[in-house]
């Protein structure tokens, strides 16, 4: 026995149902009743009809008409990562506030699937969007803001004055926890770095060397090691330099997924923090405040990010300009926590 399916309700059955023409019921529906002088007994009619008959409007057929979309891409390194999915979140909501869907894309860290994942959602006549890039190639994201289409990249830029960037302070927030380590007496800070080369690793490494410098303690660069900012690399980087170097009493991890990485480094070397390794991690994280030892942090305001993102991105699409200013940096926040000892 085959099963029955119903056609999707038209237009024109809801015309035909109040007793208007099809362009009375579309403008009735679409808002422009006044504006066309529809009597407001017409549209309350055009409305009961669709409403009795369930009509759905083609999202197609309304995006044909107008030649809008109402359609942003975002493009992420890593859905899963709460960092992203929460400038992501909060994207979604102001484009939502603003009539817009979000295509949402997630790069798996890979520099060319983001290139092609941009190509696909341009299929899509997406009217804006948003990159937290994998941060080593920029040539599609330079080909893209020659093209006038709204872009606006978060989290790791590029030095690129031409691209509207939003990112945290990554050199300040760096100096700030590595100071915070100095000053509570450690001097073998072992680094575990994110990807090489990224703007925010490029940068945090030179707020780790600038509390250095301030305090005259030589930097040991050997105590350096990673190639991301995934949990992997966090381990692997940990493991190795508290093998290598066991006079090593803090660690500074770039990102929360590194943080990770590097407990479980410590636990299996049998050093417990605090009390036999200090920890400081780049990056808050909704487990941070609930470890045995809550973790200190660096915490980045990513509902600010990403609502600036949003904003800036709306209001290139709304005037078809640019913003005149391009690039923005957002503060950020040390939290202290307990998995700082104090060793002097």
């Amino acid at each position: 026995m085959s099963k029955s399916t119903s056609k999707p309700i038209t237009l024109k059955e809801v015309a035909e149902a109040a007793g208007v023409s099809v362009s009375t019921a579309s403008r009735a529906l679409s808002g422009k009743a006044e504006a066309y002088r529809i009597s407001r007994a017409t549209e309350q009619s055009v409305q009961a009809a669709a409403k009795r008959l369930q009509f759905s409007p083609s999202l197609l057929a309304k995006s044909l008409r107008s030649q809008r979309t109402k359609l942003l891409g975002v493009v992420l390194p890593n859905v899963a990562n709460p960092f992203f999915a929460a400038i992501a979140r909060e994207i979604t909501l102001a484009a939502e506030e603003n009539e817009f869907s979000v295509l949402l894309a997630d790069s798996q860290e890979n520099s060319e699937t983001e290139v092609h994942l941009v190509e696909q959602l341009q299929a899509r006549q997406i009217e804006g969007l948003v990159v937290c890039p994998v941060g080593i190639a920029h040539q599609h994201l330079s080909k893209l803001a020659k093209q006038n289409l709204p872009l606006v990249l978060v989290d790791r830029g590029f030095d690129h004055k031409d691209l509207v960037t939003v990112t945290s302070n990554h050199r300040d927030g760096a100096r700030e926890a590595t100071t915070l380590l100095l000053e509570s007496g450690h001097q073998k800070i072992g680094v575990l770095q994110g990807l090489p080369d990224t703007l925010p690793n490029t940068e945090r490494l030179v707020g780790v060397r600038d509390a250095f410098a301030e305090h005259d303690v030589p930097f040991d660069p050997t105590l350096i090691a990673g190639n991301h900012f995934d949990e992997a690399s966090g381990y692997q980087a940990a493991y190795k330099l508290l093998s290598d170097h066991p006079e090593i009493t803090a660690l500074f991890a770039f990102s929360n997924q590194n943080a990770l990485g590097a407990l479980r480094a410590a636990a299996e070397l049998g050093r417990t923090v605090p009390e036999d390794l200090s920890l400081i991690a780049f990056d808050d994280h909704p487990f941070a405040a609930y470890l045995a030892a809550p973790m200190t942090s660096v915490c980045q305001d990513v509902t600010q990010l990403g609502r600036l993102a949003a904003r800036l991105l709306i209001e290139q699409i709304k005037t078809g300009q640019p913003p005149q200013q391009k690039q923005h940096q957002i503060p950020v926040q040390l939290i202290n926590r307990s998995s700082i000892k104090n060793i002097e």
